[in-house]
């Protein structure tokens, strides 16, 4: 069916199978209980890391690369499958039937968790936050596109709840559902937002060690990405720390503020026995400033820089995370070159394609892009002056 070679890649892969998780060399001293027992293969690995060619107007001195976590799947596309990989598989050992997380109405991490849970037999079911609105026109919520749109298509249980922290509002209601599930036996696994667990962290430790791998540690001094809940800086400052420190880990502050992150993986830090060792202000530097206006809601400046940077190199940000993020990283370039290690810096793409729906980003495009459309409707003889 397949010629031979074909055939030997794909079994290779081992595609939503579950094996046994061995911890990279530099991580193999942790203690043994805080080390996933499995893994289950979801995303396409490893993405690539490049030179990020073309960008515009790259403050002078820097060089900068890219390493592309928008590519580890298509409807998975970000940092959430890598740490998923780990969540699920913990699932699907426990014997679970289904797994609940929460967010936003367009959360990343609900349309990934649901895409993945039906690739491996999971019930998923989303608690996310929402407005009076949002609850009166429930039934037209697939509408709005993006995320929320493909978590629908996925079949996944949405919940609207009130705004709120995930410690009084989200997780009371996620416990409930579970304890509802179970009753109807249905075991359910509780995924934290952002997948920023014990767990999840892993996803980017693991992540740090294919960029060893890469030999991008040799070729950059920087790692710099956006930044929401915190579970992946925690795993790549962590990882970096065990590895010696080659490079300064930055992550531009776009959802929750610098001291809840610090918080947060000082609290991984505990889990781990490190605590003693090491805080985390001493091995990530959090940067804020760039959330504005709020988390969700984009601004101009970073709309065009979205819009820009496409156009010049093919790579698509969204303005709700990523563009945030690199808008904040050429900011930081220009305005305080002193935080940087050296000044090789490699950008993590995050992914958060489907941010772009449902947010408004159209009509920015459409106020900018004037004469970017022509028409050629008539004789084609008579070729118009093209864009």
């Amino acid at each position: 069916m397949f010629p031979k070679k074909l055939a030997s890649n794909i079994a290779s892969r081992a595609y939503r199978t579950i094996a046994p998780f061995h911890p990279p060399a530099f991580a193999k001293d942790l203690p043994a209980d805080s080390i996933p027992k499995s893994r289950v293969t979801l995303a396409r690995l490893p993405t690539p890391v490049h030179e990020w060619s073309r960008f515009p107007n790259l403050p002078h001195g820097f060089t900068l690369g890219i390493k592309r976590d928008d590519l580890t799947h298509t409807t998975l596309t970000g940092t959430k499958i890598r740490k998923l990989e780990f969540i699920l598989a913990a699932a699907l050992d426990a014997g679970c039937r289904a797994v609940i997380t929460a967010g936003s109405l367009q959360s990343n991490q609900g349309r990934a968790t649901a895409v993945a849970a039906r690739e491996l037999g999971l019930e998923p079911y989303l608690v996310l936050r929402s407005q009076p609105s949002d609850v009166e026109r429930k039934a037209s919520l697939a509408a709005q596109g993006g995320s929320l749109l493909v978590s629908m298509m996925a079949g996944a249980g949405v919940i609207l709840a009130p705004y709120g922290s995930q410690k009084d509002v989200l997780m009371p209601r996620m416990e409930k559902l579970a304890q509802d599930l179970a009753a109807s036996g249905k075991k359910a696994q509780i995924i934290p937002i952002g997948e920023s667990g014990s767990l999840g962290l892993w996803g980017y430790m693991n992540a740090f060690h294919e960029l060893v791998g890469q030999g991008a540690l040799d070729e950059y001094d920087d790692i710099v990405h956006a930044c929401g809940a915190g579970g992946t800086v925690s795993g790549l400052a962590i990882a970096n720390y065990l590895y010696g420190s080659p490079v300064k880990v930055h992550s531009i502050c776009v959802g929750n503020d610098a001291d809840y992150v610090y918080d947060h993986i000082d609290a991984a830090l505990q889990t781990l026995l490190l605590h003693e060792k090491v805080r985390a202000r001493d091995i990530v530097d959090l940067v804020e400033g760039y959330r504005h206006p709020a988390h969700g809601v984009s601004r101009p400046e970073v709309d065009d820089l979205v819009f820009s940077v496409s156009q010049h190199t093919g790579i698509i940000l969204d303005n709700v995370y990523t563009g945030k993020a690199v808008f904040g990283l050429l900011d930081l370039m220009k305005n305080q070159p002193e935080r940087f290690k050296g000044r090789r810096v490699l950008y993590l793409h995050t992914g958060g394609l489907f941010s772009l729906f449902g947010q408004g980003v159209e009509k920015h495009l459409e106020e900018t892009s004037t004469g970017q459309t022509v028409s050629w409707h008539n004789d084609w003889s008579e070729r118009p002056d093209i864009p």
